[in-house]
């Protein structure tokens, strides 16, 4: 007698399509309420960190119902605050190295901003690292990792990631390669390393808000706008970045570089203990005979 199997929902038949059509919406919702309020800096920081909120809510929800996962692990609360705070530790120290070699060794032009603009800059860095966490590593990464490994994961949504980037206004090719080599290989590191996406989101996060929200540069390709500093970077593009702003210098590659293998060999060494461990913990001691 054959044994029934459990029917699936149309949503589930086709998660990856409507997992991927879900995130996207979220993070163009997230785009569009930051545009709106863009001149309120208030406003916009309020609405960032409720979009933030409201997207891993939303995820949350479309992972258990499309996924019939009950815990969705990646953004387990177990261990939230300290990825979020190692991820931000490692993004803001990585820019504030990639600056401090610029100034060295370029002409900056460095001018007072705001704190208004600096506190609407973090609500809307909160916002786009969340949503493009969610659909970069949540979904393109998490997914390509279960059928083709963690290797082509990371090289295929670096790609993507970095592809998405070349429709800003002053997107470079040199500058969409960059970001895909620096960020979105760094932030697919970070997930494989953690399993989670606490790590990602802080580093993405603070990586963000320290090159606009501090030193008020382009992010990118986008435009820059004022944060607590505005930084005008001068000399040659391979040092500062051109338009696409200082994520296209060779500074940017090497101060990213550094976590990134400090990131897989921390991954690769607990990957190994944890094999160990499993190996002890299987073998059979045998039993010592008594006379």
């Amino acid at each position: 007698m054959a044994i029934p199997t459990e029917r699936k929902t149309p949503m589930q038949r086709f998660r990856v399509p409507v997992l991927l059509i879900g995130t996207v919406v979220l993070l163009i919702a997230a785009r569009g309420l930051d545009a709106l309020v863009s001149g309120v800096p208030v406003l916009r920081f309020s609405l960032g960190i409720g979009a933030a909120a409201g997207a891993i809510f939303a995820y949350t929800w479309l992972s258990r119902r499309v996924e019939n996962r009950v815990e969705v692990t990646e953004l387990a609360a177990a261990g939230r605050w300290s990825g979020l705070g190692h991820g931000a530790l490692i993004g803001a120290v990585a820019f504030l190295a990639t600056m401090l070699l610029a100034v060295l060794f370029t002409d900056a032009d460095v001018t007072s901003g705001s704190f208004g603009a600096c506190l609407g800059v973090a609500g809307s860095m909160a916002s786009v690292a969340v949503t493009e966490e969610l659909l970069f590593r949540g979904v393109v990464h998490r997914i390509l990792e279960e059928r083709t490994g963690s290797i082509v994961a990371i090289a295929v949504s670096s790609l993507i990631f970095g592809l998405t980037h070349s429709v800003n206004s002053n997107a470079t090719l040199w500058g969409t390669l960059a970001i895909a080599v620096e960020g979105g290989a760094l932030l697919a590191i970070a997930y494989t390393a953690t399993r989670s996406l606490w790590l990602p989101i802080g580093l993405h996060f603070a990586w963000n808000f320290t090159e606009s929200g501090v030193f008020g540069t382009a992010v990118s390709g986008a435009d820059g706008e004022p944060g607590l500093l505005r930084t005008v970077l001068s000399g040659p593009e391979v040092l500062t970045g051109g338009t696409f702003g200082p994520e296209a210098s060779l500074f940017a590659l090497l101060c990213c570089l550094v976590p990134a293998v400090w990131l897989l060999r921390s991954s690769t060494s607990s990957r190994t203990s944890r094999r160990r461990a499993a190996c002890w913990a299987t073998t059979k001691v045998p039993r010592m005979s008594t006379p």
